[in-house]
């Protein structure tokens, strides 16, 4: 049986004297496989052209292959990319909308694909419309249903988190996609964070297109994530057009210029190490932590879950007890102050009209990692609102701005988190990775 917590922080190259609950962010690469990067590099480097016109095509296929079976997918209907804000831009900008079609989409959307759906809908006269999601959730089906209630004759696609970024919330996605799909509704899923933190079937789970990384929660290293597409989706390109146009969806996305790959082609060393790792079992146990220390920072701060802990994985929302209004810069200055004054990494985020504190679990943390987290919340909330933060024995009062999100029906206009990636930056640009 593996053991974690700190027994395993030596296989992580991460700063020793600090808390770190914020591996949605970015991930964290194992030592291991920067080595087996490095190896890539030098043989790419050992005879360039042969390399890159006479393997890497069938090295890429080798590792898409590895992680189509991982993620429940057809191999020759998964290609690799950057990242899943790449992945979304792809299919956006593969599909044609015209005048008053609708984009429907929730207020957890990540910043930026919010900002990827006004730039399609822009250029084509499409309106977007985020559906306000609650938090605290009550039940997963308020998520399907206020999804379903938001269809009507005009909508061509629904944009929909498999696991929402701002909020963490695990939504009902294959019940999602089977109302959408009655409905005669495309849908594109942004499964940034579901790869190696929930157990998936992209297959099952039957939307049009599904994105995800696989340098979160699989620890592969920077730059590696993925577009699968159903058999019978309309076709889409790779944002960078090249030699390839129309030889096919494998080919066109794996001819897109120089680039370095040497990071898709560790993706079968991190699912192996996953699964030393435990695979389900360290998911499982990622998943429980996560919700236990969840639930007991929402008791000693008096607030609440952002939703029923089995609505979370290894990602937990807990409400801030303040009453700085739901900004991405009220968030990103709650952020810096817990890292520079506590030395703990963790986000905040700004969703459903409040401030929440977002906890990441992974194989190096432990119950200890949480030990002194409700002081440190109490301390940086006093530190940048003195005069209405709430003591250790006080109650939060609900913060008093609206939802961030339009009303069905109306443009998106709401703030977003900004890049897929927690920056020290503050404010709408540095708040938010996926």
């Amino acid at each position: 049986m593996t053991e974690y917590g700190r027994a395993l922080r030596h296989l992580f190259a991460l700063e020793e004297d600090m808390v770190f609950l914020n591996h949605g962010a970015y991930g964290a690469t194992p030592r291991e496989l920067f080595d087996r990067q490095n190896e890539w590099r030098l043989r790419m480097e050992a005879q360039p052209p042969r390399f890159f016109m006479n393997e890497l095509p069938d090295l890429i296929r080798e590792a898409a292959t590895s992680l189509a079976g991982f993620v429940g997918a057809a191999p020759e209907r998964t290609v690799l990319l950057e990242n899943a804000t790449s992945g979304m831009n792809a299919v956006l900008r593969s599909l044609r909308f015209v005048p008053r079609d609708r984009i429907v989409t929730t207020d957890h959307v990540y910043g930026a694909v919010r900002n990827a759906l006004r730039f399609v809908a822009e250029r084509s006269g499409a309106e977007v419309v985020e559906v306000p999601v609650p938090m605290p959730l009550r039940d997963p089906s308020e998520v399907t249903d206020a999804l379903g209630r938001a269809l009507d004759d005009r909508t061509r696609l629904v944009v929909v988190d498999h696991i929402a970024s701002p909020s963490a919330l695990v939504f009902p996605i294959a019940d999602i996609v089977r109302r959408c799909r009655t409905r005669g509704v495309p849908v594109l899923v942004d499964g940034a964070h579901a790869p190696g933190l929930v157990d998936l079937d992209v297959d099952a789970i039957g939307a049009d297109w599904y994105v995800g990384n696989a340098h979160k929660w699989l620890c592969a290293p920077k730059g590696t994530a993925f577009v699968c597409a159903r058999a019978d989706a309309a076709e889409i390109h790779p944002t960078t057009i090249s030699h390839a146009y129309r030889q096919g969806l494998t080919a066109e996305f794996g001819k897109i210029g120089t680039r370095d790959p040497s990071a898709w082609l560790c993706i079968p060393d991190a699912i192996e190490l996953h699964r030393h790792l435990g695979g389900g079992a360290l998911r499982e146990r990622n998943s429980s932590l996560a919700r236990t220390a969840g639930t007991e920072l929402a008791a000693a701060l008096e607030t609440e879950l952002g939703g029923p802990a089995a609505s979370f994985a290894a990602m937990v929302t807990v409400r801030l007890p303040c009453n700085l209004d739901a900004t991405w810069e009220n968030a990103g200055r709650i952020r810096d102050r817990l890292w520079q004054g506590h030395r703990v990494e963790a986000l905040a985020t700004a969703v459903a009209g409040r401030l929440w504190l977002r906890l990441s679990v992974f194989a190096y943390n432990d119950e200890a990692d949480f030990e002194t987290l409700p002081e440190a919340v109490r301390s940086t909330l006093a530190a940048e609102s003195p005069r209405t933060a709430v003591p250790p024995s006080g109650r939060g009062t609900p913060s008093a701005s609206p939802d961030i999100a339009p009303g069905a029906g109306a443009p998106s206009s709401a703030p977003g988190p900004g890049a897929r990636a927690e920056g020290r930056a503050r404010g709408q640009s540095g708040a938010g990775a996926a």
